[in-house]
Parts: structure tokens; sequence; C-alpha cells
């Protein structure tokens, strides 16, 4: 494992992220516009919005999994894009990913799926890593009689805390969570709220989670960005509706925020019903 070096106050004073002007581009449909954020360490930051709003594309770019169309993604004070491909693997090192599905390798036990990072990106013996994999599932409440089993074999809420072990077995200091609730009972979804918490607390790192679920804003967030489809703008408006506690949600003047916190479709549906020629 790399062993963080003493930081200077500055360095410490700074946001961990900052997004500049960031836009993204698909041929010709605009996902990302002009998007700016500065996220202090140890921040629990949630990102919400519609589907299709570009929320999944926002965290990938905050690695450089995609690339901006415009603009930049400053991690630590570096910008990303001027990074060679292995100074950009080192940075990525730093950061786990828990995907929407886990994204676990199905041919691979869970053992091997956990230890993938290890195996990949340091030197540590067999029995070390059998150590620290033990005790990241330890963590997300899995037993030791899970090592040996498939993906498959397990429960897609057993599969979500997997995801959650392999990205904390590198002790990263930013980890993105894309939807983690997504497709769990909501027993299984204030599990994972209590894994996040606890694990910002225990690891002291900065948190980044993309999500539609309202009582993971509540239980998880400090701080709630919504972003709301390019296609939905006016042209000088800016894609973050929202930006503040979740504390401010409720209080927000924007309808959009409004109907989004209380699940109202009223508005969208006459959207709909008007575009399909349906009279009201």
């Amino acid at each position: 494992m790399m062993t963080a070096l003493p930081r200077t106050q500055e360095e410490l004073d700074r946001p961990l992220i900052e997004v500049r002007n960031l836009s993204v581009r698909f041929g010709r449909q605009d996902v990302l516009r002009n998007i700016d954020l500065a996220i202090p360490r140890g921040q629990s930051l949630v990102v919400i919005g519609e589907s299709g709003c570009g929320k999944t594309v926002l965290l990938k770019s905050l690695i450089r999994l995609i690339a901006p169309t415009r603009g930049s993604v400053h991690f630590d004070g570096q910008d990303l894009a001027s990074l060679s491909d292995k100074e950009l693997t080192s940075q990525r090192i730093r950061c786990g990913y828990v995907f929407q599905n886990a994204a676990l390798f199905d041919s691979m036990t869970i053992g091997q799926n956990v230890s993938f990072p290890l195996r990949q990106h340091t030197n540590m013996g067999d029995r070390e890593i059998l150590e620290r994999v033990r005790a990241r599932l330890a963590e997300v409440g899995l037993p030791d009689n899970v090592l040996a089993k498939k993906p498959a074999e397990l429960s897609g809420g057993m599969r979500k805390r997997v995801g959650l072990a392999r990205a904390l077995i590198m002790e990263p200091e930013l980890v993105l969570y894309d939807e983690p609730t997504t497709g769990l009972d909501p027993i299984m979804s204030d599990v994972i709220n209590e894994l996040m918490m606890r694990t910002r607390r225990n690891y002291s790192v900065t948190s980044i989670i993309v999500s539609h679920d309202m009582r993971t804003v509540r239980r998880v967030a400090d701080r709630v960005v919504m972003v709301s489809p390019v296609s939905r703008l006016r042209p000088d408006e800016p894609q973050a509706i929202f930006d503040g506690p979740p504390s401010e949600l409720e209080r927000c003047s924007d309808r959009r925020v409004a109907q989004f916190v209380r699940g109202e479709a009223g508005e969208r549906l006459m959207e709909l019903r008007t575009s399909l020629g349906v009279s009201v």
C-alpha cells in the first residue's frame, strides 16, 4: 500500500475536487453543460435529478472514465487531462467506485473480486491480502463463508455490499457511489445507507453519491446538488438548479426541485400527454 505523504495546511484546505465549466456531449446531444463544483475533503455530496440528466456521466467524469468535451476536472490540485496514463492510474487508485449493479466479475469468487485491486496494484502476499479481504467483508456485514461463492449465489443486497468492500480495499480518499440503493427493498436500502455513513466515519473519506432516493439524501448528505436535463433548461440557465444542505430542499422555491423531492409527476404527465396528442 502507498503511504500518504504529510500535507501542508494549504493542501488540506484546497478542495479535493474542482470541476470547472465541465461539459460533455455525445454526438449532437449535450448531457452536461457548464458544471462548476468545488468539493471539500471529507464532504458527503449527493447528486440528484431525474433519469437522463447526466448524474452518472458526471460521476464518471470526476475520475476521467469519461473525458469532457469542454472544461476540466482537478483532483487534489491536478488537472486530470494533463496526466499520463500511468499518472492517471495512480490518481484513480486513490478512489473507490461502487457501481450501480456492483459490476462484479461473474467468473471470480467473492474473495477474488474483493482482492482484485490489491493484486493489480500492490505487492502484498496472499496471507495479508486474505486478512484485508476478510476485514473489509466483515465491515459490510458479510461472513467468511461468502469468500468461495460466486456473485450469482448472492442476493442483490449482498452483491452491493461486496462492491462496497472492493471499493474500500485500497483505503481510498474518495468513494464514488452510483445509485447504491437502486433495486433494493427499504430495509436493505437502509443497510447500505448506514454502511455509507459508517465508511465515512471510519475512513474520513470524501463521498460523492448519485441517487434518486430521498431517504438516502436525508440520511447521508452534507450537501445536495440537483441537476436538470440540458434539454429542459433555458440557453443561459445553469444545469445545477440546487446546491445546498438537504434541510433547504423542502424550502427551495424552484418548482422542479419541489416536484422531485415530493415525487410529484403531474406536470411531467401533462407534458407526456401533450406530446402523445392525448386530450387532458
